[in-house]
């Protein structure tokens, strides 16, 4: 019987003890999610020890620390075969997640967020497209940000496409993710198929050009201060609710998945003096100067709790670049609205040839 065929076999079995090792509470929250993948795995060749060779057997089981690990996943009812490992950036490691064949399709998360906000999309492109999702640098399964380690977002994302033997790819951002893509077109437009900037583009603040000066380290050490005293506990509900009450009126759909990703960050960054991890007012100096014929998509959510220029400023540097609105969706648009969502990265993909 074929590795697929017995994942088939035993897909509810493995549903079920996917979704009772989720829920299990750890203080190390990668040793606790590497441990479900361990005995995901460990599920997966017991059940099917029968049905393969022993050469099948050992290939299909690796260790994450060894080598990427190859797992049967169910997601939204389907079976996937995700590839889940981790690559060295030098002073750390992005974890990552691959499936399916064709074009490449990476998907960069939002602020407060990590891979999992791209459920709605990872398995539904998987079914054409080779589709890589990741967790930044100081978000979920990734190795921790530092205070006095200049990086860029942008450049980790390159690292990784090497790493994978990534020429090229279709980069699709949400939020921060779009701030990222917005840095990939500015530095790095020759890596790039296709930009779908989503909720978010250039961000209007200082890059890395511009350190942070004595003045600002202190500003932000009041910020941090005043941030401890009111509680991260509350600042993350605020922060989860503002998200909320920009969306329309599917908002609820999003709310519990939502807001296990934001109560499970370790909020480094609001506590933190963070270097300058995109480009910012850097960027918008390259797309002048370099105006990248990538062909990108801006995509915004109307609703009456979400705010977006109807003419967004980096159209004016991208002679491929449109925007798309939307309807009654906010900020969080993949999550609140992924069938339209979906739809229009569809569509985006499919004009390019």
């Amino acid at each position: 019987m074929s590795y697929i065929g017995i994942c088939n076999q035993n897909k509810v079995y493995l549903n079920k003890v996917y979704q009772e090792l989720r829920n299990i509470k750890t203080n190390d929250k990668m040793n606790g999610r590497l441990l479900i993948t361990a005995l995901l795995n460990i599920c997966f060749l017991t059940v099917s020890s029968k049905g393969l060779s022993g050469q099948e057997s050992q290939d299909a089981f690796s260790s994450f620390y060894g080598s990427p690990v190859v797992s049967p996943t169910v997601m939204k009812g389907n079976l996937l075969v995700v590839k889940q490992g981790r690559i060295n950036i030098g002073n750390g490691f992005l974890y990552y997640e691959e499936a399916g064949q064709g074009e490449p399709i990476i998907f960069v998360h939002g602020h407060s967020l990590d891979h999992r906000m791209w459920d709605e999309q990872f398995s539904v492109f998987a079914k054409k497209y080779h589709v890589i999702r990741y967790d930044l640098r100081g978000y979920g399964l990734s190795s921790s940000q530092t205070e006095d380690y200049q990086f860029t977002h942008a450049e980790d994302l390159v690292t990784l496409m090497d790493s994978l033997h990534i020429q090229k790819a279709h980069i699709v951002g949400l939020s921060l993710g779009g701030f990222i893509t917005a840095d990939m077109l500015a530095y790095f437009p020759e890596r790039m198929l296709s930009a779908f900037l989503a909720s978010g583009n250039i961000r209007k603040s200082k890059g890395p050009s511009e350190p942070m000066t004595k003045e600002e380290a202190m500003r932000r050490e009041e910020e941090i201060a005043a941030l401890k005293e009111k509680g991260v506990e509350v600042m993350k509900k605020e922060w989860f609710e503002g998200l909320m009450k920009s969306g329309g009126t599917q908002r609820e759909r999003m709310r519990a998945p939502l807001w296990q990703m934001i109560d499970e960050w370790d909020a480094w960054q609001p506590l933190h003096k963070e270097v300058r991890v995109v480009a910012g007012l850097d960027a918008i100096e390259m797309l002048k100067k370099n105006h990248p014929a990538v062909p990108a998509l801006i995509v915004e959510g109307h609703s009456s709790g979400n705010r977006f220029s109807k003419e967004p400023q980096i159209l004016n540097y991208l002679p491929n670049g449109k925007l798309k609105v939307i309807e009654d969706c906010g900020h969080m648009m993949n999550m609140e609205r992924p069938e339209e969502f979906n739809a229009a990265l569809e569509d985006f993909l499919f004009r390019l040839h």
